[in-house]
């Protein structure tokens, strides 16, 4: 029980101190010891100023060689700069509100400095770099994502004190055999390595132990959880009615449509439960092959349900499914957690007596008080966003429901297969007829205004656009701004005469689901935000989006992004701005500007980031998993899941003595995934 004492209980930590910490999901020494460095400083490695890349990190040891200069930004930020020379070269050290760092630059002074090199003219520069005695500091140091007054050197300190106070109490989660086989690194050891490496070797293998206990618990989790499996069902379509379906429809689908359907339609005419994955790119026509489904189900005597991860994508399903059951006599239900009491009375009656064939919604679908009368189908979209107890809890609303799980996220199909184990696959491949490929085009902040100007045009045409900012950490690159900052700027600045709204992920679902529905409306011409919108509403009228700091997102989180354009009749616009030269940057975004192939990218993906490539985003949505990549990771996610099926091959359901720790350790994986 030691490892479920409180972090208050650690020296220093008082009130203030342990509410910055549960900001950051840290309320235990569990949690604590779970905290993993976001990236390391390695302080170790010292590369002479001249041998320094421009759009890399690097650690110099350099001597002060002048003064340092104070001045502020037209903001009022204070702003520090002084030269710093080694052997081979100078530096210019630009430091940012941080009247401490610069007054301990004495000239003739010796230190480390470590950040991001920049170029500013002809000369190189580092923009509030890391600053040490290199007497004391030559060692790697982890680096930990923060949160108001609280540095990454704090954590790292309490962190130290809780692995010397309490690392007596970690227990090994994983059984012996298992370790052995796979050569992993005992649990004790692993968490001292993960957060103060000795070298980086040990810090690889620290790191490789976490991801397989991740991997392998995910895997062990979804055998126990999972809703769905290969078992017979009394809910079998005996008509196929998905011809009748498509023949009334305004357009002609396309073939991978109608090779979806009709793999899915064998599946429910089966006999045996449907559990497949529709996987398609964005604009692709996912809803329409599961609104033929729902048709074929509701024609046969059977109801379904389709569950989307936000409000506003549930009232935008039900809208378009409305206008595809048009003149059908197929009553549809909407049920959502912001519908008025009288609203949900009603829907949950009609769902419970059977008249509502169809019920599309929220989270709000698997609520105890939501009873269906015959539910054959259950569909959720972007499954990645729901827990797999979610899934399995709709799905047990009636016994043997089909299940159909679709998502818009680019998997190589090799890597569904894998992660998806227990569903079949079906891939749309093709886009509609006549939509108009996105351009792509990479450009750097030299030409900033040209590009502001481009929007314009659109704007003055009527149209709409996105402006997408990276997500910043506080205290992480002065230099980026964040979307709030930006849109104070542009909205004061560049598009003062414009209608500009912000959308970004600390804000409340209504107050984002308010910006959303208003940007959809025509209210706000230009839209500054985060990856939030990277799943969001339909806005056939959004012709064109400008990425900032492009480099900073993995590649199919920038083409989920660039899929909130190009929805409609008008030909779209992706501008993807960067100012970072190196080779690997401009490869990866040169993916983009060729293609619009979601699973292209995702292949390329694949293939450009090679192993102990620790400092990228994760790609988003998957399973919110701290360290482990399920593109990065294949191999250690095959070998975690064949230990998983040994493991549950002599124990079922973990219920022996020796497995104990095994299954609580999964069940806080699930709890964890599940509330994030």
């Amino acid at each position: 029980m030691l490892l479920q004492t409180q972090v208050r209980h650690l020296k220093g930590i008082g009130e203030k101190r342990a509410e910055q910490f549960a900001a950051l999901g840290v309320n235990d020494i569990d949690a604590l010891f779970h905290f993993f460095p976001r990236k390391y400083e390695d302080l170790s490695n010292i590369v002479p100023i001249i041998s320094t890349i421009v759009g890399t990190d690097a650690c110099v040891k350099a001597r002060v060689t002048s003064p340092v200069r104070a001045w502020k930004s037209k903001k009022g930020t204070p702003v520090y700069k002084t030269t710093v020379a080694d052997d081979t070269d100078v530096l210019d050290i630009v430091i940012f509100n941080n009247k401490y760092a610069a007054a301990k630059l004495k000239v003739g002074e010796e230190f480390l400095f470590f950040g991001r090199i920049n170029s500013f003219g002809n000369r190189k520069e580092m923009l509030s770099p890391s600053i040490e005695d290199p007497k004391t500091s030559e060692r790697i140091r982890p680096i930990y994502r923060t949160t108001g007054n609280m540095s990454s050197k704090h954590i790292a300190r309490y962190m130290e004190q809780a692995l010397s106070q309490y690392g007596c109490g970690i227990k090994e989660t994983l059984p012996s055999d298992i370790m052995q086989k796979y050569q992993l690194m005992p649990i004790t050891n692993a968490y001292f390595q993960i957060h103060f490496p000795t070298d980086f070797d040990e810090m690889l293998k620290a790191r490789n132990r976490f991801i397989f206990e991740e991997l392998f618990q995910l895997q062990l989790g979804m055998k126990l959880f999972r809703g769905t499996s290969k078992e017979a069902t009394d809910k079998c379509a005996k008509t196929d009615y998905s011809e009748e379906f498509i023949s009334k429809l305004p357009f002609e689908p396309t073939g991978a449509q109608k090779r979806a359907i009709a793999e899915a339609t064998k599946d429910i005419m089966s006999g045996q439960v449907m559990a497949r994955l529709l996987q398609g790119d964005v604009g692709s026509g996912k809803t329409m092959v599961a609104a033929a489904l729902m048709y074929t189900m509701a024609k046969n005597g059977f109801q379904s349900a389709i569950m989307a991860p936000t409000e506003i994508l549930a009232r935008q399903h039900f809208e378009t499914i409305a206008k595809f059951f048009k003149g059908k006599k197929i009553e549809i239900i909407l049920l959502t957690g912001g519908m008025s009491v009288a609203e949900k009375k009603l829907a949950l009656s009609k769902i419970k007596e059977g008249t509502a064939k169809i019920a599309i919604g929220t989270h709000a679908l698997f609520y105890d008080s939501v009873e269906f009368k015959n539910l054959g189908l259950v569909i959720t979209d972007e499954q990645h966003r729901f827990g797999v107890r979610q899934r399995g809890a709709l799905s047990a609303k009636g016994k043997g429901v089909h299940v159909l799980v679709m998502s818009a996220t680019p998997i190589p199909r090799t890597l569904a297969l894998t992660f998806y184990g227990d569903l079949d696959v079906s891939v749309i491949d093709e886009l509609p007829k006549g939509r108009i490929p996105i351009e792509t085009y990479r450009i750097d902040s030299t030409i900033r205004e040209r590009a502001y100007n481009y929007i314009k045009k659109f704007l003055d045409e009527g149209r709409q656009g996105y402006i997408v900012c990276p997500l910043v950490e506080e205290g992480e690159m002065d230099n980026v701004l964040s979307a709030t900052e930006y849109y104070n700027d542009i909205s004061k600045g560049a598009f003062k005469n414009y209608k500009v709204g912000l959308v970004h992920g600390q804000m409340k679902p209504d107050e984002k689901a308010e910006v959303m529905e208003r940007f959809a409306f025509g209210e706000i011409q230009l839209l500054v935000a985060t990856v939030v919108i990277e799943v969001g509403v339909d806005v056939p009228n959004a012709v064109i989006m400008l990425i900032e700091n492009a480099e900073r997102f993995g590649l199919s989180t920038l083409h989920q992004l660039r899929g909130r354009v190009g929805r409609g009749k008008y030909k779209s616009t992706c501008i993807l701005l960067s100012d970072v030269n190196t080779e690997k940057t401009q490869a990866r975004l040169k993916v983009l500007c060729d293609t619009t192939d979601g699973f292209k990218i995702s292949e390329k993906d694949l293939q450009m980031r090679g192993p102990g490539d620790f400092f990228g985003s994760k790609q988003h949505g998957l399973p919110d998993l701290k360290l482990a990549d399920l593109l990065e990771d294949i191999d250690v996610f095959t070998n975690a899941g064949e230990a998983a099926s040994i493991i549950l091959k002599r124990d079922p359901d973990l219920s022996k003595p020796e497995n104990a720790v095994l299954k609580d350790s999964v069940e806080r994986l699930f709890a964890r995934v599940e509330s994030s």
